[in-house]
This record gives structure tokens, C-alpha cells and sequence, in this order.
């Protein structure tokens, strides 16, 4: 895998120093590859450092133990190459669809008929045509991210960061959103990290779950969920609710150690 890997994570470790209080190790001796195009979850219990991974890959925090190479570059800060989805949208909430969409594109220098185009056609992909000209306080909550993925993809990254991104709708929105990203991931392949702490959304989602240990968080095992993702019948194949079982006993061993070292 690592030959071929378009995201490399090497010996990372990450020490959170909070202003008052003793540091934290949130990461210890994490190592992960991931190949160009592949869609892999992140999953464990609550304060396995999940999200810490994800914005060191993202660049958001500094690599000071280890590396993180994307292409062969080591990581340093963000970039365009990667962009980042956050559970609760982070939308400008005085631009419309479009203009939250646009934001990046100006940002690029895009000239403005092309970035236009490039906008309408994303508000079409995620199945928004006729609410470009809403604000996010009239959208829901479904509408919102739609438009946050939107966003992200019009200013084609080649790295996809995902934070848990469905994690604030009710479950029927957040199935419906599900299908919509596999659906958007299939037209617009690209890599995808995705952190959850739902079980069956990581093992629906992606060719593979790594189930990360309580903290601090290390890859306690790399679990291969490659299904049809097309099957209609999905939750309902035995072995999509084996595989579903599997990784739950995994989580819920990391989970009650969590719970442990807590009490």
C-alpha cells in the first residue's frame, strides 16, 4: 500500500498542551496509508484523537512527532490539494447558496463567467437547483451541508476531510446524505477521510475503517468494508451486518477502556 499511497502518515504523535493543567498525549505512534482514491473512516471512542488526526492531515495543526506526506510532500500547513467538511456546516451566514459556493472560487482568482458556471454546476450536483439564491437560515439541515460539500468540492481539492459531517442531523437526513455522498463520491472520485463515531455509517461509507484505540489514540486494527454500495439491500446482507458487528465489538472494547481510565 504505502508505494502506491497517496496519503502517508509515519510514527505520528501529538501532545495537546492546555494553558492550565498537564499535557495530554492525544496521539501516540499512529501509522496509516491511504491510496489515491480510496474512502476511509476514522472510528472510535470519544476522545481517541479522531479529529486530531484528521487537521494534522489537513494542516490545520503542526506535525511535531512523526510526518504526514501527501503526494510525496510532507505536510506543512493546508493547502488547496485538501479540503476540509465540518460537522456544523461553517456557512457565512450573510451569502446565499451560491455565494457560499463562489467564496473559494473568488478566493482562487477564477475568472467570473467560469467561476459562475463551476457554480451552478455543484449547486446542481448536490441537488440544489432553485435554492441558489437562499440564505442557511432558510435551508435545513440537510440543505446546509449539501451546500458545505458543495463548497469544498467546486474548489477540487484532491483530498476530501470530512469531521463527523453528518453528525448533527436526524437520522433520516443523515441516511439521505449518506446515499447523496457515495452518489457524489462515485461522480467525483476522489481520497475521503471520514471521521464518525456511527459504526454503520463507516462501515457503509468506506473501503476501510480504522478503528483507532482509546486514547491516546493509536490504529488498534484496519477493518475491510468493501460492499456494493449500489445494493439496495445493503443493511440487510448478512455479511454487511457481520462486518457491522465486527467493528462495533471493536469500537466497544476501546469504549469501555475509555470509560475506565475515566473513572
Amino acid at each position: 500500500m504505502a508505494a502506491s499511497a497517496q496519503i502517508v502518515i509515519e510514527n505520528v504523535n501529538h501532545l495537546y498542551r492546555p494553558p492550565r493543567g498537564r499535557e495530554v498525549l492525544a496521539l501516540d505512534q499512529v501509522s496509516l496509508s491511504v491510496a489515491n482514491r480510496e474512502f476511509v473512516a476514522l472510528l472510535g471512542p470519544s476522545g481517541c484523537g479522531k479529529s486530531t488526526l484528521l487537521y494534522l492531515i489537513g494542516g490545520f495543526l503542526p506535525v511535531e512527532t512523526g510526518s504526514i506526506t501527501v503526494d510525496g510532500a510532507k505536510v506543512t500547513g493546508p493547502g488547496p490539494d485538501r479540503g476540509i467538511v465540518f460537522q456544523h456546516f461553517a456557512l457565512f451566514p450573510w451569502k446565499t447558496v451560491r455565494g457560499n459556493i463562489l467564496y473559494g472560487l473568488e478566493r482562487q482568482g477564477m475568472p467570473k463567467a467560469a467561476r459562475e458556471r463551476r457554480a451552478q454546476d455543484f449547486v446542481n450536483l448536490v441537488g440544489l437547483h432553485g435554492f441558489e439564491d437562499s440564505y442557511p437560515s432558510q435551508l435545513s439541515g440537510g440543505m446546509k451541508q449539501r451546500t458545505a460539500i458543495a463548497r469544498t468540492l467546486a474548489f477540487d481539492p484532491k483530498i476530501l476531510l470530512m469531521d463527523e459531517p453528518f453528525g448533527a442531523l436526524d437520522a433520516q437526513t443523515r441516511g439521505l446524505m449518506q446515499h447523496e455522498l457515495l452518489a457524489i463520491w462515485q461522480r467525483t472520485p476522489k481520497t475521503v477521510i471520514f471521521v464518525t463515531h456511527d459504526v454503520q455509517e463507516a462501515v457503509y461509507l468506506a473501503d476501510r475503517v480504522a478503528v483507532m484505540s482509546a486514547r491516546p489514540g493509536r490504529i488498534k486494527t484496519i477493518v475491510d468494508t468493501k460492499f456494493d454500495k449500489n445494493d439496495p439491500d445493503i443493511f440487510k446482507n448478512k455479511f454487511f451486518v457481520e462486518k457491522v458487528d465486527e467493528t462495533w465489538n471493536l469500537v466497544r472494547e476501546e469504549a469501555i477502556k475509555a470509560q475506565g481510565k475515566k473513572a
